[in-house]
């Protein structure tokens, strides 16, 4: 049986640029806070990587920390300053923020303060897009960045979130990018490296492979990958939606991630779902990877109205640049058969 991945918003495949630039780099022996020529070919694969990433992130002239992923860097860029988000962010960001902003049944979030809150770019179960207000505080980019063509300088926040291994970088790898001069207490403190906001000699394996991974990302950008990808995914709900035509399809009037869908069976939990599909040679999730194995319902639904039978009932779906069309059509011809299934022993 050959297993189809297609849960690419948990994370993706490591690309084989960034596996290079990675080798390459393990060969750089030198400490990037060193002075000797050795210290310098090690800052040098830091610095290239740092240009790289703030190329393909429009954030020319931004400051780009680096630290282990967005969970670091929701704690660096939230800690003590209880800014407004919404239920629907991610864990790592809602831990940090006081969940006061609207949401609406597209998933749409309401901002009345901007320079007071975090708005994630895009949702990582439904895909929904939000529309930045200028002077946002904080913006969750993680699951936008390179799959969309943003550039961090015209979004109109402060400060974003990224980790690599969202777009084929490697994992434990991620920053924070910042409009430069803007202030960033340090939560880990030591050397001083990464301009003082994030002590500790700096992983420069990982840097340079999301480096690579973040250059490749953008020319996919460019050369409408994810329109190809989009098209796929349209094919996936359209086929789902022929044969099983209860399914509830969420942010589907919405602006969404070219890749992402997320539909409910009311009464079929999400969970069971994902263990059938599994066995059936598909990899799928029920939400966030970060919420895997907590039996509730999803808070990203509840938010946008859905009850909780239905929001317990969702699934998402999430293909990457390689998924082609008989891979979707494979699942949703598992799928169906098991959601028959479903409820004919529910009848």
């Amino acid at each position: 049986m050959t297993r189809v991945y297609l849960d690419h918003n948990a994370t993706s495949p490591l690309r084989p640029e960034a596996r290079a630039a990675m080798i390459a780099a393990m060969d750089v022996c030198g400490n990037p806070s060193s002075v000797h020529a050795e210290g310098r070919a090690a800052k040098a694969v830091v610095e290239r990587a740092r240009a790289q990433i703030a190329a393909a992130f429009g954030a020319d002239g931004a400051d780009v920390v680096f630290t282990s992923g967005s969970t670091e860097g929701a704690a660096l860029a939230l800690m003590g300053r209880d800014l407004h988000g919404a239920t629907l962010e991610h864990d790592a960001v809602r831990a940090w923020t006081v969940e006061d902003l609207a949401v609406d049944p597209s998933g749409r979030v309401r901002v009345t303060d901007p320079q007071n809150s975090c708005v994630q770019l895009a949702n990582s179960e439904t895909g929904v897009i939000q529309d930045l207000p200028e002077g946002l505080a904080v913006t969750d980019a993680t699951q936008a960045f390179g799959k969309l063509p943003v550039a961090f300088n015209w979004m109109g926040a402060t400060m974003a979130l990224i980790s690599a291994h969202k777009f084929g970088g490697p994992k434990g790898i991620g920053a924070v990018v910042l409009k430069r001069g803007t202030d960033l207490a340090a939560q880990i403190k030591g050397g001083g490296q990464e301009m003082g906001r994030r002590s500790g000699t700096e992983n420069v394996i990982g840097i340079a492979g999301f480096g690579a991974a973040a250059e490749v990302a953008a020319k996919d950008l460019d050369n409408g990958v994810w329109d190809r990808v989009a098209e796929i995914r349209n094919i996936l709900e359209k086929a789902v939606a022929a044969e099983c035509p209860d399914t509830i399809f969420v942010g589907k009037d919405a602006r969404r991630l070219p890749n992402t869908s997320c539909f409910a069976t009311p009464g079929w939990k999400g969970e069971t779902q994902v263990m059938q599909m599994d066995l059936a040679g598909f990899a799928i999730s029920a939400g966030s990877a970060c919420s895997s194995g907590k039996v509730r319902a999803s808070a990203v639904l509840t938010a946008m109205g859905f009850d909780e039978m239905t929001a317990q009932g969702a699934i998402r779906v999430s293909l990457g640049a390689d998924t082609t069309e008989t891979d979707v059509l494979r699942f949703a011809e598992a799928w169906c058969a098991k959601q028959k299934k479903h409820r004919a022993r529910s009848a």
